[in-house]
C-alpha cells in the first residue's frame, strides 16, 4: 500500500510521520525548505506533561536535556505578588496563604528548533520515514485508492499516497487546494519578544506581571511575561496595545532597561540579547479537517495563542489522536467512521478552547478587568491566565472527547473513577505483560488497545505469581477475544477506583470506560465502539463475533 503523504516538515509534520512509523505505516514528509531549521531563541514552546511524554516517546530522547522545566510560577499585579507556585519533581504545590495547596506539572519550555531537532534526528534513523526536502506542494488528486500530489522545486515531481496530511502551517496550501474555509480574527494579541542573557531576582520561575508600575516606555499595557530557559536565557514578551505601531530597535531596547530595572529595584543588571522578534497571536478554525482522504493538522487546521494557550501543544495532540486511526485504516482498509471521529474530536476540543479564550479575553484586556463585573475578583482575573500559562482549566488542560462518536453506550457493569470517559488518563505506574514496571504513557501509541486491570497488592509480587491466579485467566482471554490488538497491564491503583476494576484505554491514552470487574462482553463492546463500529458493514458477521464473545 502506498505511503501517508505528510504535507510540512514542522513539528506536527516530524511527530505524525513518527507516530506512524511507531505503527508500521511509511510515510513521505513534503518539505518545501532545505531540511534545517533556523535558530531562534525567541521562538519557544510550552508543553504539558502529556506532549512531553508523547515526543519522549517518538524520539526516544528526554526533552529534559534540551529544553528547561520551570521552578516556580508567580504573577505580580502592580507591587503585589498574587499568587506564587513551587514546582517539585512531577508535581507541586501553590501557596496563596498556608494550607492551600493545588497539584501543578512543571510544563517544560523549548526553544522550538531544539524540538523540531529532535524529531529530526529521530527520522534519520527511521526507516519507514523519507524527507524530501525543496518540494513545495502545488496540486492534490483524489480518487476511490489513494491520493496524487504534485510538487514543484529542484526535486519536484509526482507523489502517490494512500492519505495526504497537510502539517504545512497558518498559510496551508493543502487547505487552499481543498477549498476549506479558515475562519476567525486575526491579530487578537500582538507581543514583543526578546531573548536575552541575564539575572533575574527569580532564578528558574516564570513570571507574569501585569500593570508594572513603570510603565513609561511605549508602545506598551504594563504587562510583560518572563520564561526561562537553560544557561540564563530568558524569553521576555511584552503586550502591545491594539494597533500597528512599529516595535523599534530602540523602543525594544528601551523596554528592556525599563523592565529589568524595575525587577531588580534600580539599576539596569548587565544583560546580552540575543534575539528578538514580534509574536501575533490569532484565532481560527478551519471548517473542515478531513476532505477524503485529505486531513487537516496543526496550524493548518487551527490557530490559538492568546491567554497562554500553546497551539503548537494542541497540534502534537492532533498527530496523536490521527495517527492510530490513519494506521487502522492503512493496515485494515478504510473505516470511516473512524476517520471522520478525527474531526469530531479534535475540532471540538479546540473550537471550546477558542471559545474560552474569547470569553475571557473582553474581561481580562478592558480596562476595568475583571472587577467591573465580579467586586475583588482581580484573583479570579490572575487563575485564569494562570490555566492558561500552566496547562489547567478550559484555558489550558487537556481536552476530553465527551461527546465522541467512539464513545460505548452505557452499561450497568459501567464504573465510575476520577477520570471521565474520554479525557486523558493518568500516568500511573503499570505491570506490563513481560513483568516489567513501566509508566502507562510508555505502552500508548503502538497502535493497540491498553486493557488495565487495578489490583491493590500486585505491585509487590513479581507478576509470576499471580497472572495466572483470581480473574487473570478471565480477564486475558477476554482481552484476547477483543476485535483489536489490546495489552494488558496491571496497576497499583488509580485514583477513584475501586479493586477489580478494569479500564479500557484507546491508542492515544483516552479513557474509553471502567467496569466493575471482568465483564467480556461488554469490554468486546466498548472496544468495538472505540474503532468506530464493526470495521465492515456485515452487521451479521458483528452479531456472531459478540455472540460467541458472550458465550
Amino acid at each position: 500500500m502506498d505511503p501517508v503523504i505528510i504535507v510540512g516538515a514542522g513539528p506536527v509534520g516530524l511527530a505524525l510521520a513518527l507516530a506512524l512509523a511507531r505503527q508500521e505505516v511509511p510515510s513521505v514528509v513534503l518539505d518545501e525548505g532545505p531540511g534545517k531549521d533556523e535558530l531562534r531563541l525567541a521562538r519557544t514552546v510550552v508543553l504539558r506533561e502529556d506532549t512531553v511524554a508523547l515526543v519522549e516517546r517518538l524520539t526516544g530522547l528526554p526533552l529534559d536535556d534540551a529544553g528547561f522545566r520551570w521552578a516556580g510560577w508567580r504573577s505580580i499585579r502592580r507591587r503585589q505578588v498574587m499568587r506564587e507556585i513551587t514546582f517539585g519533581g512531577e508535581a507541586s504545590r501553590s501557596a496563596e496563604g498556608p494550607g492551600d495547596g493545588e497539584e501543578f506539572s512543571a510544563p517544560l519550555h523549548i526553544a522550538q528548533h531544539a524540538l523540531t531537532g529532535a524529531l529530526r534526528e529521530a527520522i534519520i534513523h527511521e526507516r519507514l520515514v523519507k524527507v524530501a526536502v525543496h518540494n513545495r506542494l502545488d496540486s492534490v488528486e483524489q480518487d476511490a485508492s489513494g491520493v496524487t500530489a504534485h510538487t514543484r522545486g529542484p526535486d519536484g515531481t509526482w507523489w502517490r499516497g494512500s492519505y495526504l496530511v497537510g502539517c504545512d502551517g497558518p498559510r496551508s496550501t493543502v487547505r487552499k487546494l481543498q477549498d476549506i474555509r479558515f475562519p476567525g480574527r486575526t491579530a487578537v494579541e500582538r507581543h514583543a519578544v526578546a531573548a536575552l542573557r541575564t539575572e533575574l531576582p527569580w532564578p528558574g520561575e516564570a513570571l507574569l506581571h501585569r500593570m508594572t508600575p513603570w510603565r513609561t516606555s511605549a508602545p506598551s499595557t504594563g504587562e510583560v511575561s518572563a520564561r526561562p530557559l537553560a544557561e540564563d536565557v530568558w524569553r521576555l514578551d511584552w503586550l502591545l496595545p491594539p494597533g500597528k505601531d512599529l516595535v523599534t530597535p530602540d523602543l525594544l531596547v528601551a523596554r528592556i532597561r525599563e523592565t529589568l530595572g524595575g525587577w531588580s529595584g534600580g539599576a539596569t543588571p548587565a544583560y546580552e540579547l540575543l534575539d528578538t522578534g514580534v509574536h501575533t497571536v490569532h484565532h481560527r478554525l478551519a471548517r473542515r479537517w478531513r476532505a477524503g482522504r485529505v486531513f487537516l493538522a496543526g496550524d493548518a487546521a487551527h490557530l490559538l495563542g492568546a491567554l497562554g494557550t500553546q497551539g503548537l501543544d494542541e497540534g502534537l495532540r492532533d498527530a496523536d489522536n490521527l495517527a492510530w486511526k490513519l494506521a487502522l485504516g492503512w493496515h485494515h482498509g478504510p473505516h470511516p467512521a473512524l476517520l471522520d471521529s478525527y474531526q469530531e474530536e479534535r475540532r471540538a476540543v479546540v473550537a471550546a478552547r477558542l471559545r474560552a479564550a474569547d470569553q475571557a479575553l473582553p474581561l481580562l484586556r478592558s480596562g476595568g478587568g475583571l472587577r467591573s463585573y465580579v467586586p475583588g475578583s482581580a484573583r479570579g482575573h490572575d487563575a485564569l491566565l494562570t490555566d492558561g500559562h500552566l496547562g489547567r482549566g478550559p484555558l489550558g488542560a487537556p481536552g476530553a472527547y465527551t461527546g465522541s462518536p467512539l464513545m460505548p453506550p452505557p452499561a450497568e457493569s459501567r464504573a465510575l473513577v476520577d477520570t471521565e470517559p474520554g479525557a486523558p488518563v493518568a500516568d500511573v505506574r503499570v505491570t506490563a505483560e513481560d513483568g516489567s514496571f513501566v509508566p502507562l504513557r510508555e505502552r500508548l501509541g503502538r497502535g493497540v488497545l491498553l486493557v488495565v486491570l487495578i489490583a491493590p497488592g500486585t505491585g509487590v509480587w513479581a507478576r509470576k505469581h499471580w497472572v495466572t491466579a483470581g480473574i487473570m485467566p478471565r480477564l486475558a482471554a477476554a482481552v484476547t477475544a477483543l476485535p483489536h490488538p489490546a495489552e494488558l497491564l496491571v496497576a497499583e491503583s488509580y485514583s477513584g477506583a475501586a479493586a477489580h476494576t478494569v479500564l479500557l484505554v484507546r491508542p492515544d491514552g483516552h479513557l474509553v470506560a471502567a467496569f466493575g470487574g471482568v465483564r467480556p462482553a461488554d469490554l468486546y463492546e466498548a472496544a468495538e465502539a472505540a474503532l468506530g463500529g464493526p470495521a465492515n458493514a456485515d452487521a451479521e458477521s458483528a452479531t456472531e463475533a459478540t455472540t460467541a464473545v458472550r458465550s
